[in-house]
């Protein structure tokens, strides 16, 4: 039997705080039906730095949780001890992630709070081989990527077969979240309505062809990855084992960022220099300062222009049809940030590079580049790369995280979700392009060697956004369409300061799928963007990657889209 929804239990306008004091009245055998003896735990980032700035949110969220629980009738002890050296409650490696649960019962409750990213593989291992259920919840808060570490997560228990349930709330006192959580409490687990998700659908005739010319190519030419290190921050889920890669005709070429490195620093600096000046006559701004732990210089970004020619001619050399860069966490501490770098590579309209015989490197087309290694993004990205070529549509592709989302306060947008990527987007995406985008500094928490970002606000216009999983040792790819709207100055600015302000920022509104309803569904913390000219093309580009998804062995689901 299932429980009814405290929304129907209560009287209608009943305030939200008097729920607790409802709970707190319900029968002490009805309580005891709940699940008992609940362990907490909280994966961190590697970084020491990160954890520590972080912090104080994680333990608010903590403590507005436990009460919540507790007012269930449920305690919530947590897993492992806040470290006075260290400064913080976050569990900081895999070696610790597998100590803590070896000492946790086999067969208890455990919930994963998440108020800050984190590392998935710190408690990946322990959560595999868990026999009780799982509960993955994030704070529905802009300041820290929360929502962007709980989305990893539960991409890389997707990706490893490991059930779990998951749960998102601003304060632990609305509706959605209680209701949930009485479910799940209850019965061990709580399953979301997927009513947006369309897995029977027709592609039109002329795009099936399309699909089916692209499919036949992509299988008799093949397509390189190319690859610096494997793995970014524990993203378990980012990684496409290479037996599910192969059949679609796409290899992977394993390099390395020791390469990356040498080979930036054989560039001679008049390069780097050179990138920042072809940077500077087509507008862009870079907010430059003299102190080189906390402020942009232009040593950094001339760096940053070197790493750039290197990774162009490194793909040349390899005949890498696109690449993707981890940085961390091999790089951070020798080089500045690489998300200028990745801007640049996945845009058209980018800085000469030539080989070593004089001969320019692909010009006038991006060298297709997904951060952070997310193999998934990447392979997605040469998919609708090469469909927008055959359809005649924008080609520059970039993923972003699903940072947050909430109504525009100075407007009459509605619910608009905030898109950023962690400093690098094509300018092609932003208003004004070049001219209207902005180098910062990126945040010492997480760069200590600096270097700038690719900011900028993304311009308003029709969107498709989609997202290659893995599910069951199989492919999936969930696709739809939306817009990229425009708000106000002042709302930009309201998200900006509630999230990363030296990040490039998309303001989305997906079609047919609501907050709650995205959430349940994706499988991972970024999903790809590319734009559309209209309303109609972005739908055409959508069922066409759908099409070449299916040609290629990929499972194809709809979201939103009719």
């Amino acid at each position: 039997m299932q429980p009814m929804p405290v929304s129907q239990i209560l009287p209608s306008g009943t305030d939200r705080r008097q729920v607790f004091v409802f709970l707190k009245s319900l029968p002490k055998t009805w309580r005891l039906k709940m699940l008992e003896n609940l362990y907490l735990i909280a994966s961190g980032d590697l970084r020491e730095s990160a954890n520590r700035v972080c912090w104080p949110a994680q333990h608010k969220m903590e403590l507005a949780l436990t009460k919540t629980f507790e007012n269930f009738g449920v305690s919530l002890t947590r897993g492992h001890n806040f470290d006075p050296i260290q400064g913080h409650g976050f569990i900081a490696s895999q070696r610790e992630g597998m100590d803590i649960f070896r000492k946790l019962p086999p067969d208890a409750p455990v919930v994963v709070a998440q108020s800050a990213w984190q590392y998935s593989h710190h408690v990946l291992a322990g959560l595999i081989h868990h026999k009780g259920p799982i509960l993955t919840i994030a704070n529905w808060s802009g300041q820290w990527p929360g929502l962007v570490g709980m989305l990893n997560l539960n991409g890389s228990l997707t990706k490893a077969g490991t059930p779990y349930s998951t749960l998102w709330s601003e304060d632990f006192t609305d509706d959605f979240f209680l209701n949930g959580l009485q479910s799940w409490l209850k019965n061990g687990v709580f399953r979301h309505r997927m009513t947006h998700v369309n897995d029977k659908f027709e592609i039109p005739d002329n795009l099936r062809l399309i699909a089916e010319k692209i499919s036949t190519t992509i299988r008799r030419e093949k397509l390189i990855m190319g690859v610096f290190d494997e793995g970014c921050m524990g993203m378990f889920n980012a990684i496409i084992p290479d037996h599910l890669l192969h059949p679609i005709g796409v290899f992977k070429e394993r390099l390395s960022q020791s390469t990356l490195y040498y080979e930036t620093t054989q560039v001679p600096k008049v390069e780097g220099a050179a990138v920042l000046d072809w940077l500077e006559k087509r507008g862009m701004k870079f907010n430059f300062g003299m102190d080189e732990e906390t402020e942009l210089t232009r040593d950094q970004v001339i760096q940053q222009g070197q790493m750039y020619v290197a990774a162009v001619r490194i793909a040349d050399q390899f005949g890498c049809d696109c690449i993707g860069i981890q940085y961390q966490q091999g790089l951070k501490d020798l080089l500045p940030a690489s998300d200028l770098v990745e801007g640049l590579l996945n845009n058209a309209d980018r800085p000469p590079v030539t080989n070593l015989i004089g001969k320019e490197i692909k010009p006038g087309e991006p060298i297709i580049h997904f951060n952070e290694v997310d193999e998934c993004a990447g392979l997605d990205a040469l998919m609708a790369n090469k469909v927008a070529k055959e359809l005649k549509q924008p080609i520059e592709t970039t993923l972003h995280d699903i940072r947050w989302g909430d109504l525009d306060r100075s407007g009459n947008s509605g619910f608009v979700w905030v898109f950023e990527i962690s400093g690098g987007a094509p300018a092609a995406h932003h208003i004004d392009g070049y001219s209207g985008s902005i180098g910062h500094r990126q945040p010492p928490m997480y760069f200590r060697l600096g270097g700038s970002t690719l900011a900028g606000v993304a311009k308003p216009g029709s969107i498709v956004w989609s997202r290659i999983f893995i599910e069951n040792d199989s492919l999936h790819l969930d696709i739809g369409t939306g817009q990229v709207v425009k708000l106000s100055y002042e709302e930009t600015n309201r998200r900006l300061q509630a999230t990363t302000p030296q990040w490039p920022i998309m303001h989305g509104k997906l079609d047919g799928v609501d907050r709650d309803q995205l959430m349940a569904r994706h499988k991972a913390n970024h999903l790809n963007v590319a734009y559309a000219s209209s309303t109609g093309s972005a739908r055409d580009l959508a069922l066409c990657r759908a099409a070449l998804a299916q040609q290629l062995g990929i499972k194809v689901h709809l979201i939103g889209i009719r």
